[in-house]
């Protein structure tokens, strides 16, 4: 499907103003998967698909926002006087939201704007598309008043929308893969201290296949945050014997000497994914400085082994998806990606092998549960920016 921007936003708003396009990515969690929120380290990458914003000033104060893949909701107005959430306004809340926060910490915007959005992630795949529709307003304001924010700063509020703003209690690994991308490497982030590095994805003859169940996930209304709660009581039993600040500053070894203290069982089970998905995160990215796919394939295995037994936020679909992919001749790895309870899985497939992968996966998948398996090549590109190209 090609889509022009410029023709769209002419046909929904009448150009008046000169143009100008961003671009924001979602992106893909190659592995560390609920450490984030638990202050450990996460390794993800920006993706192709992403969220496309393109603008102009108003000459008032009139926000009207319109979206490509939600035309059923029409113009969404608001005024730049009164941003506060509203849940008729829907998807409209991610910018509006970003937008409240910019003007919160940098100045008062001297007039509104018309923004006509069109993202291509999957809706409610996990591929992170509320971030990227948070960080491409974020870059889009910024690059049509001349703010100059620093892009840790605009990473931060984000999560800040997130939080507060849509009430998710999420982590920062998604807006900043988001904003901090780069074209063909990983980011290994340090959630607790925001130092990162970046990993060469040299993938040679295999590519990331991203698969998607099809099975919509809406993060707030998920177990998302009863899994947080439960991570923050097993890391306040642990406090009683440990000086610790965070499960992402445990080691294995401190973890299987002090896992008694901690009172629930289910408790102890989260905790263990945390500790163990960190340490397996952090070796990732060593076997990928040194090129070693076949390593990282079995570390992306165990993390899944251990989201669907310790953390269970698998379910039927990722499972199926994941075990067949995993008995699939020329399958380094797979394992779910995301926050999980749907959403996507991503394997490491030999690139001549594609096409019988997506062919067994489709059928057995449709055998087990009576859903459609969908498939995307993941280019890792570039984090958010401005673009010119305005045909997609």
């Amino acid at each position: 499907m090609t889509v022009d921007l410029f023709k769209e936003f002419d046909n929904v708003f009448t150009a008046i103003d000169k143009l100008r396009i961003f671009f924001a990515p979602g992106r893909i969690n190659l592995i560390g998967e609920h450490t984030d929120y638990n202050q450990g380290h996460v390794f993800p990458a920006a993706i192709s698909f992403g969220t496309y914003a393109i603008a102009q000033k108003r000459q008032d104060k009139k926000l009207c926002f319109y979206s490509l893949n939600f035309p059923e909701t029409g113009i969404i107005e608001c005024d730049l006087n009164d941003l506060s959430y509203k849940q008729e306004h829907g998807w409209a809340n991610f910018p509006k939201g970003m937008i409240s926060y910019i003007e919160e910490s940098t100045i008062p915007l001297p007039t509104g704007m018309d923004i006509l959005f069109y993202g291509d992630i999957p809706n409610g795949a996990g591929l992170s598309s509320s971030a990227s529709i948070e960080m491409v307003t974020g870059v889009l304001v910024d690059g049509l008043f001349d703010l100059h924010i620093d892009r840790h700063d605009l990473i931060l509020l984000g999560q800040k929308v997130e939080n507060k703003y849509i009430g998710v209690n999420s982590g920062i690994m998604d807006q900043f893969a988001i904003g901090k991308g780069k074209k063909d490497h990983g980011i290994l982030l340090n959630c607790q201290t925001l130092d990162y590095k970046y990993a060469p994805i040299q993938l040679d003859n295999y590519s990331i296949i991203i698969i998607n169940t099809n099975i919509q996930r809406i993060l707030a209304a998920s177990k998302y945050n009863e899994r947080r709660a439960q991570c923050e009581q097993a890391l306040s039993d642990l406090q009683i014997v440990l000086s610790l600040e965070s499960l992402g500053n445990l080691t294995i070894g401190q973890f299987e000497q002090h896992k008694h203290v901690i009172q629930n069982k289910v408790n102890e089970k989260r905790a263990k994914h945390v500790v163990f998905e960190n340490s397996r995160t952090l070796e990732a990215f060593k076997q990928l400085e040194k090129g070693n796919l076949n390593a990282f394939g079995l570390l992306m295995n165990e993390s899944h082994q251990s989201l669907q037994s310790d953390y269970e936020v698998t379910g039927l679909e990722l499972d199926t998806i994941v075990h067949t992919a995993w008995g699939h001749p020329g399958v380094l790895g797979a394992r779910m990606t995301g926050a999980g309870f749907g959403g996507c899985a991503i394997a490491l497939v030999e690139k001549n092998q594609v096409t019988q992968f997506k062919q067994q996966i489709r059928e057995v998948y449709h055998k087990k549960t009576g859903n459609e398996a969908s498939f995307y090549i993941a280019a890792i590109g570039d984090g958010a920016k401005e673009i010119t190209e305005g045909v997609i």
